[in-house]
Formats: structure tokens, sequence, C-alpha cells
């Protein structure tokens, strides 16, 4: 009897545990499932943990503490980035120097990262190239295609023209050897294994998911584009059948000349959930030298915004929806780290509740909040950032303390806190 019992024991604790391949995130009727269970999350943008872990270990380590105290346990990470010492208007050093010359002190950080990462049931999603010049990405490659051709870069460079750059970092998508370029750094990361822990990543579940790029258009290259997105997703499946893969995508944003259709872009079955994007401040809706006035009138605006991504996903694919970047600046788009986050906190509150909301009515899953920037500081406010300046939540070509949210933002830390909380509690 006490061997039958035993048996019947071992089978019913095998049948609670999760299968093997459920310690990856999976997508189920429309949601994200971890370990048999709905998940959901509020996350941040950490795109320059890699850097840290190359380079501040310890920062690193504090960093990823403050986080998990705060319950944020997804992060979004740039893991790539393109061009050498003296290339401009990016993050240094970079990862690839020239095609195919990598800095393996930045892959070790990655490493470091991931394994941290592991220690505190964190989940990241990589993003491995970028549609804008401030991690190099697909401008970079483009160049060094076409024998290190001056790049046209936007704003704030000099005579700068965003829709110069824009038709420039979109003939990507056509150039075969920009393509080949980055095939080698997806298969050179995708089949990397850690040299902290000595996992392959393939079979690595604090990787949540693979992200194609950061915001890529197709701009006056759709049919390309499209081509590009459901092609690359499955080149990255056939390398790695366990994680997801997601594209990166802004979405229909105001501004139609991005050649983007958030509802054909997401329609491969190789892109396993939708993301978007949404800023008010930037694209125009909220001013925030005038906020009593244009902050009612922007939610307006985001919740139609919000809703019309939702239903598309929702009702139309029927895959898990994310926003992963979201933000607006301190009051008054002050650039001090001690001015005041009213706004920013009504925004963020509001955000929160709407994705809480329909998480509990469809496919919405989560929101990552831009971004964190915790005990790093500009050198001085309102400055661009140079070799040597913390890192904080702001990318290099933009004024630094824009978007940041520092370790002493008390009251907004008390509102990411608490949803943290409730969107943990939703999940069923």
């Amino acid at each position: 009897m006490k061997l039958i019992s035993c048996i019947i024991i071992s089978l019913f604790l095998l049948s609670i545990q999760p299968v093997d391949g459920q310690k990856f995130v999976q997508v189920k009727d429309g949601k994200f499932i971890k370990e048999g269970q709905t998940y959901k999350y509020i996350g941040t943008n950490f795109w320059y943990g890699m850097n840290l872990g190359a380079f501040d270990k310890e920062r690193l380590v504090r960093e990823l503490d403050r986080l998990n105290e705060l319950g944020v346990k997804n992060l979004r990470l740039m893991v790539a980035s393109e061009g050498n010492a003296e290339s401009e208007w990016r993050l240094q050093p970079c990862l690839q120097t020239t095609p195919g010359v990598y800095n393996e002190e930045l892959l070790e950080g990655l490493d470091f990262l991931l394994n941290e990462m592991q220690k505190r049931q964190m989940l990241g999603v990589l993003c491995l190239n970028n549609f804008w010049p401030w991690s190099g990405g697909m401008s970079q490659y483009v160049s060094w295609a076409n024998n290190n051709e001056a790049i046209p870069f936007p704003p704030p460079a000099k005579d700068g023209d965003w829709r110069k750059y824009q038709e420039y970092s979109a003939q990507f998508y056509t150039n075969k050897k920009a393509l080949a370029y980055f095939n080698d750094l997806i298969k050179l990361l995708v089949n990397r294994k850690n040299t902290v822990n000595g996992l392959a990543y393939t079979e690595d579940p604090t990787i949540m998911a693979w992200q194609l790029a950061n915001e890529p258009e197709g701009v006056n290259q759709e049919q390309a584009y499209r081509k590009w997105l459901h092609s690359t997703a499955k080149y990255i499946k056939s390398l790695d059948s366990n994680h997801l893969v997601s594209i990166g995508s802004e979405g229909n944003t105001p501004f139609p000349r991005t050649g983007n259709n958030f509802e054909k872009d997401h329609q491969s079955e190789y892109i396993d959930y939708c993301t978007f994007h949404l800023w008010i401040q930037n694209w125009g809706l909220y001013n925030p030298q005038k906020p009593e006035i244009s902050y009612k009138e922007a939610i307006v605006k985001a919740e139609q915004y919000i809703n019309q991504h939702f239903e598309i996903a929702t009702k139309l694919l029927n895959k898990p929806i994310v926003l992963e970047e979201f933000g607006i600046s301190r009051d008054f788009n002050s650039y001090e780290t001690k001015a005041e986050t009213k706004y920013r906190d009504a925004y963020y509150t509001y955000i929160f509740e709407k994705i809480l909301e329909l998480s509990n009515k469809g496919n919405m899953s989560g929101a990552n909040f831009w971004a964190w920037a915790g005990e790093g500081r500009p050198r001085l406010p309102k400055v661009i950032w140079k070799t040597g300046d913390d890192l904080i939540g702001d990318p290099p070509h933009e004024l630094q303390g824009w978007y940041s949210v520092y370790d002493t933002d008390e009251s907004t830390k008390v509102i990411i806190k608490k949803y943290t909380t409730l969107i943990s509690e939703s999940e069923k």
C-alpha cells in the first residue's frame, strides 16, 4: 500500500507542476500564460541595462533591487548597438563596432544582467534593432552596407530633417547587405550561451521575448517592411522555438506617413503579440506649459488611441497587446531632478487604471513606462548625453532628464508599486 500511495502522490505532484515548456511565457487565447496562469504586468523600459552589466555592475544590482521592491518584474532592454567610438548621437560604447566585430565585454554584461534578473524572477523583452539612431540601428547598417556613407541624422543634428532620416533608415528593408549584417547579429545573440550561469539563451525563461526593433516604420517601403517583419520573425523562430517574438511597433500614430498599419503589421503568424506606444507630449497632444487646458484634452485622445489598438488586438487579431512606451515630462517641462511631478503622477495613474481595466475585459496584458533612471542623474539639466555621463531613462540624443523616473520620485514610486500589486492580484 505504501508503494501505491507514493505513486499516487507522485503522480498528483507531477500533475500540478508546469510542464517544461510552461516555464517560458506562452500565448493562449489572446493571453500571456506563464506556468499555467495568466501573466499580466506593469514594467519599465530599462534600455541601458546591458551597458550597466558590463561597466557598472554594482549600480545595476542596486537598480534591479529598487525595481524589484516596486514590483517591477518586466524590463524592456536594448541588447544591440552599432557604431564606432566616433559615431554620433548614440549610446557608447557600442556592441557592434563594425560588421561582425562585437564587444565581448558588453555581451558578458548582458549575461550578467540576465543572471541577476533570473535571481529576482524578472522577465526581459530583448530589443534587437532600432529605427532611430540613438543606438545605431538600421541607419548604421545601411551606412555600413554603402561603404560608410554619411547618415542624414535628424534633430538635434544641425540641419537635421526627420523625413530624410526616416526614408534613409527605411532603406534597410531592401538592402541585402544590411539585412545580412543584422541576421548575423540575431544568430549570434539567439545562439549565445550565458558565461555567468552556463545557460543557453534559447533555454533561458528569463527572456520573455525577442523584439525585432524599436519603433520600426515602413515609411515609403511598406511592402518590403511587412515582408521583413514576417521573414525576420520566422528566422528567429527557426533558431529559438521557446520564446515569443514581437515587433516593437509604435502603432497607428497620428502621423500616417510612417507607413505603419497596426493590424496588417501584426498579422504574421510568427508575431506572437501586439505592441504600441503612446506619446501625448511628443505628438503635440499635451502642452506642459499649459497643463490646465491641455491635459484633459490629451487624456480624451489617449483614451481613444488606447481603445482603438485594444479593439484591433482583441477582436481582429486575438493576440495579447502591450503598451510598452508611455511618459510625460515633469511639471511645466522642467528638467530639474527635483521638479514636481503632479501631472506625471496623474498620467501614470490614468494609464495604469486603463491597463488594469482592459486587462480584465480583453487582451490587454501589460505596460512599460518610459523610463527608469534610478540613481542616475544628468550631468546638467537639459543637455545631450555624452560618453562618461550617467545612463538614465532618456536616450543619448534627447535632452537628459526629460522623461526619467528617479529613485527619489517618491510619489511616482508609490503609484508604480500600487499598480504592480493590483495587476498581479488580477491574474487568473
